[in-house]
């Protein structure tokens, strides 16, 4: 394992947190199918557990540039092209999701 300390440890139990609200956001999904509720309410719910989702990924991905990417820009060479590749391919990956 790595000496490195990832960009969003300081703010791991942030994160946490906020992916056990998403949990519970699907657990309420669950229990919407199980009553039968109305397929736009159950649509507008799935919207916004995306959009929390999608607020997570954006947080990681700015700390993973703020730290990760900078710090190998800083050192340069491979390392530094192979971590903006990663990145690259990370947003891309975020946008056609």
């Amino acid at each position: 394992m790595s000496d490195h300390q990832h960009g969003y440890i300081d703010g791991k139990d942030k994160v946490q947190a906020r992916l056990r609200r998403i949990e519970g956001q699907v657990r309420g999904l669950q229990r919407m199918v199980d009553d039968e509720k109305y397929c736009i309410d159950i649509l507008t719910q799935i919207s916004a557990t995306t959009k929390a989702l999608e607020s997570v990924a954006l947080g990681l991905l700015d700390d993973h540039l703020a730290h990760c990417v900078a710090d190998a820009v800083r050192e340069g060479g491979q390392i530094a092209d192979e971590k903006i590749t990663e990145a690259s391919d990370a947003i891309a990956r975020l946008v056609r999701s």
